[in-house]
């Protein structure tokens, strides 16, 4: 676990910008991660220099010539993240874009009439280009329903909804209102019994930053993330899909080589900056195995990063030194279960007799950062089945601290009483 091996949570703190402290609030503690992970120093770096050179890519130039060594040496190192062996990789708008681009080239590109299934745990990234493109299509679009108490959706709930006409299916690997983690592998095992040449789609936005990706053992067809999530910068989402799948007719242009998916000149520091992130992996794991093999590396910090997160959300909700848990406040109730073992750092909760935005204001005076979820387009699909209108969110990383728990609950034990 981070917190407990010497010296290394310092250095791994030292790595990202503003920490501990806003550029327009000061000392503040940082349980947003959710809505944007803190950014990485040396992506900062790499962005603004790439930002200043002026060539482009593909001309008899050595910038040139460096700015696509940049590009293909990202592929590489998003293929290695991803733990994908086959495949392509690509970087778009955002995630959101990307899960639309996706979602739109597998309802159109898959045999008709059929059905395309997901569920209702969904980001409506998901869920909205379902609607749109199984119409398009002529598909009919199912949601299988999520477990209200668990906050979470399982192989077993997808299968009342699986045909052997199923054409598309998409997963969701971690809920951003829930903080419940899902069973992408086992939910894409029990689709192939049933539809074997099913188009699988995830998104795996919330889940990137929060211990492992393992594409070549889920047998899907697509994954997406957003790279602000999971310690880079706005501005570009990244897809990987399947062989098969990149064979499918998309937007291209005329002309363009075989299995191009990206349209007109993309930004290098998109790669560029995503290459620090795999990087910073690579030295986090560094610290936890010893290995010459990279993706070994990678899967070592993965498995740290969920360790320290657990130990976290564990004194969060059960208390640590003399200040009591979540679990223990009367006035708090945590959703989604107390203990529930599908959580990825993230604590969802409402506080009797006060709004959720009440609550993040009165975080926010006490400097602790966090966010209120409202039963709107983004969260509604999860809190309106369960009678609420908003609750407050504290997500928190793996550079979080024990200090910063305590210093969260010393504010939450006066809030509300």
């Amino acid at each position: 676990m981070i917190g407990e091996t010497h010296g290394l949570m310092g250095a791994v703190r030292d790595r990202f910008h503003h920490v501990d402290e806003c550029p327009y609030q000061g000392e503040r503690v940082f349980f947003e991660n959710a809505g944007g992970a803190l950014t990485l120093k040396s992506v900062v770096d790499v962005s603004a220099k790439l930002a200043a050179v002026p060539d482009n890519q593909g001309r008899d130039n050595p910038a040139s010539k460096e700015l696509m060594r940049l590009i293909d040496q990202g592929r590489s190192d998003i293929h290695t993240f991803f733990g994908a062996g086959s495949g392509r990789v690509f970087v778009g708008e955002s995630g959101t874009e990307l899960l639309f681009r996706l979602i739109s080239v597998a309802c159109l590109g898959a045999e008709k009439p059929g059905r395309v299934v997901g569920s209702t745990l969904e980001h409506p990234a998901t869920s909205s280009a379902c609607t749109r493109w199984a119409s398009v299509a002529g598909h009919d679009y199912v949601q299988v329903p999520h477990n209200n108490e668990t906050g979470t959706v399982t192989a077993a709930d997808y299968l009342a909804a699986l045909t052997p006409d199923t054409k598309v299916a998409t997963i969701i690997h971690t809920s951003p209102v829930t903080g419940m983690g899902v069973d992408v592998g086992g939910i894409a095992r029990e689709i192939r019994k049933i539809s074997p040449d099913c188009f699988i789609i995830v998104d795996g936005i919330q889940h990137a930053a929060h211990g492992g990706l393992d594409i070549d053992r889920y047998d899907i067809d697509g994954y997406v993330i957003s790279p602000y999530k999971v310690f880079s910068r706005h501005g570009y989402g990244i897809a990987w899909v399947s062989d098969r799948f990149s064979k499918l007719p998309h937007d291209v242009l005329v002309g363009a080589p075989e299995g191009q998916w990206e349209l007109g000149t993309r930004d290098t520091a998109s790669y560029a900056t995503f290459s620090q992130v795999v990087d910073y992996f690579d030295w986090l794991g560094g610290h936890f195995i010893e290995s010459q093999d990279r993706r070994d590396r990678i899967k070592a910090a993965g498995h740290a990063i969920h360790d320290q997160e657990q130990h976290l959300t564990d004194a969060m909700l059960h208390g640590t030194g003399n200040l009591r848990g979540l679990a223990e406040m009367d006035h708090v109730n945590v959703l989604f279960g107390i203990d529930n073992p599908a959580r990825e750092g993230l604590v969802a909760l409402t506080v009797e007799g006060l709004g959720a935005v009440e609550v993040v204001a009165a975080l926010n005076e006490r400097g602790i950062r966090t966010h209120a979820r409202k039963a709107d387009h983004y969260s509604g699909n999860v809190l309106k089945p369960i009678g609420l209108d908003d609750c407050v969110r504290v997500s928190l990383c793996h550079y979080n601290s024990e200090q910063e728990v305590a210093s969260f609950l010393a504010a939450m034990a006066e809030i509300g009483r």
